[in-house]
């Protein structure tokens, strides 16, 4: 984490993050940001980004991000929110949706939204039309009656995978909006987990099923 990314007392052991400034000759590239060569890269990347611009980070995750989304609707907490888009960035997801509320604290994200892209709709029509101009089937995740187990079902390469929050889960119209349902199976007592725990586990399904695991870092 850089020093654009925190405050002065974010970290009181920023020295023992990332490394330091770059040794010996500087390496040729307009990926590489001369002032991370300078001070260090202090920021939440993997190796192969140490030292690179954020923009020349995006373009890159860019040119092989895998063909999902995820949309949230109406979460009420931000630290579910933090932790769908950091969880998304993980699995190089295509965007994360937010629908409803367009204000958040980001903090919970671990700075991983400025490389993650992100679009907000205002209602569940809006992400509707927008899965459909790009040929996204809509794949609603609630332990509602006769949803499929994410476990044995097989999800859609090309999809948004769509959640709601805790408790009331998705709405009427979301779940209208939906050409598949899929749920976790649970085994406790609780009826529902935890919503950003929901959608890390299905997108880690998506993954496995469609993912060229030699690719990952």
């Amino acid at each position: 984490m850089s020093l654009d990314e925190a405050g002065p007392t974010e970290w009181t052991a920023r020295e023992e993050v990332g490394v330091g400034p770059w040794q010996g000759p500087w390496p040729e590239g307009e990926q590489y940001d001369p002032e991370l060569l300078t001070e260090g890269d202090r920021r939440n990347v993997v190796d192969a980004y140490r030292y690179w611009r954020r923009e020349a980070i995006v373009a890159d995750v860019d040119a092989r991000r895998h063909p999902f989304h995820v949309a949230i609707e109406n979460f009420q907490h931000d630290h579910n929110i933090g932790t769908v888009v950091r969880t998304a960035n993980a699995f190089a997801a295509a965007a994360v949706h937010i629908v409803g509320r367009r204000r958040w604290n980001r903090r919970g994200a671990m700075v991983t939204d400025r490389y993650q892209h992100l679009e907000h709709h205002a209602d569940v029509a809006s992400l509707a039309e927008y899965a459909a101009a790009r040929g996204l089937t809509v794949v609603a995740v609630d332990n509602t009656p006769g949803a499929q187990p994410v476990e044995t079902v097989s999800l859609p390469r090309e999809c948004v995978l769509l959640f709601g929050q805790e408790g009331p889960g998705l709405s009427p119209e979301a779940q209208a909006t939906a050409s598949q349902v899929v749920s976790i199976a649970q085994f406790g007592t609780t009826r529902s987990i935890n919503a950003g725990v929901a959608a890390g586990i299905v997108m880690h399904a998506w993954i496995r099923e469609h993912a060229d695991l030699s690719q990952s870092w």
